[in-house]
């Protein structure tokens, strides 16, 4: 086994059209795409983990087949995101003729979202100038900070999160390729903590087989660093009827023992906040409240100055939402 194999998410990532599930829209443009060899730009943009990098490498093996690296190249604009890049690497790129018999050159410019608006004003020029030459995919987690000049120019396609059925379809095909075995509520609590990431997805099930051996809510909470429904319940009801000192202590465990990030469990809580046995009136206060520590967090704020005031709050809120006692008749 190679190393890039060591990967599980490299090894069962989807090398054609036919491999990839879901996506059935976007796959079948870009199969006309590769039958009439020509297209335009392109922008794929949608959360992280859902097949926007793989379907651009997809489209430049079925452009390109066996070499197709020769007429691609491959850029994190994360990491490569100023504009000598845009006016160095990928002007002197764009403006060289394509290998062989292919139609245009490819760039693939990934986390275009990242760039500086004077190297996305480069780039849109540079698309202008050798639009016969060469043709760009760049992908998205937020389409608002592409400019309007690029979005114009591309073809756009939303890459919306990996439905849980696929994802467990998929999830119980590695599990049964690498010989793992995989639980339901394996699977739940991998989708819980993923949502929709399809690459984070795998990468969970990989460590939680590697760490247990048996990939079920356990041992995907253990690895993954997340607090599990129960802790959250626990913090949660205690705080809720009051007992705030028991509350703190059990979220400083979570915190500083098991390793559980403020806003990871911020996040729990919130996914939680639907199942709870609250009114309405109850449920839109800690929604709020969720929110308001959530921003403070975001600033900078002290994790856990924000996250025992949160504690205080709940606490508040669950007197007001316990029912009045009747008055005692005399």
């Amino acid at each position: 086994m190679s190393v890039g194999e060591l990967f599980w998410f490299e090894k069962y990532r989807p090398r054609s059209f036919d491999e990839v599930v879901d996506l059935d829209e976007v796959k079948g443009r870009l199969r006309e795409f590769v039958r009439a060899g020509n297209m335009p730009h392109l922008l794929f943009y949608g959360p992280p983990g859902t097949g926007k990098t793989t379907m651009a490498l997809v489209l430049a093996r079925e452009l390109y087949g066996e070499y197709w690296r020769e007429d691609v190249l491959e850029l994190n604009a994360s990491d490569e995101r100023g504009i000598n890049v845009i006016r160095e690497r990928v002007k002197e790129f764009a403006r060289t003729a394509p290998v062989g018999k292919a139609p245009f050159k490819l760039v693939v410019l990934d986390e275009a979202d990242n760039m500086t608006s004077d190297a996305q004003q480069a780039l849109r020029r540079i698309m202008e100038m050798y639009a016969a030459t060469t043709r760009f995919i760049l992908m998205a987690n937020y389409v608002s900070r592409i400019i309007d000049p690029i979005i114009s120019r591309c073809a756009v396609f939303r890459f919306p999160p990996m439905p849980k059925e696929l994802m467990a379809e998929r999830l119980r095909y590695i599990a049964n390729k690498e010989g793992v075995k995989l639980t339901d509520d394996g699977i739940d609590a991998i989708y819980e903590i993923a949502q929709g990431d399809m690459r984070r997805a795998i990468n969970l099930l990989q460590m939680a087989a590697a760490a247990e051996g048996v990939v079920n809510k356990d041992s995907v909470a253990a690895v993954a660093s997340a607090a599990r429904p129960s802790d959250v319940l626990e913090v949660f009801n205690a705080a809720l009827g009051g007992d705030v000192e028991k509350a703190r202590e059990r979220l400083r465990d979570l915190m500083y023992i098991k390793g559980i990030a403020g806003v990871d469990f911020l996040r729990a809580l919130q996914r939680e906040l639907p199942r709870l046995q609250l009114d309405d009136d109850a449920k839109a206060a800690v929604a709020e409240l969720l929110a308001d520590v959530d921003f403070r967090l975001a600033e900078g704020s002290d994790e856990e100055l924000q996250l025992t005031y949160m504690l205080v709050k709940l606490a508040a809120i669950g007197a007001r939402a316990k029912p009045t006692p009747a008055p005692r008749r005399k």
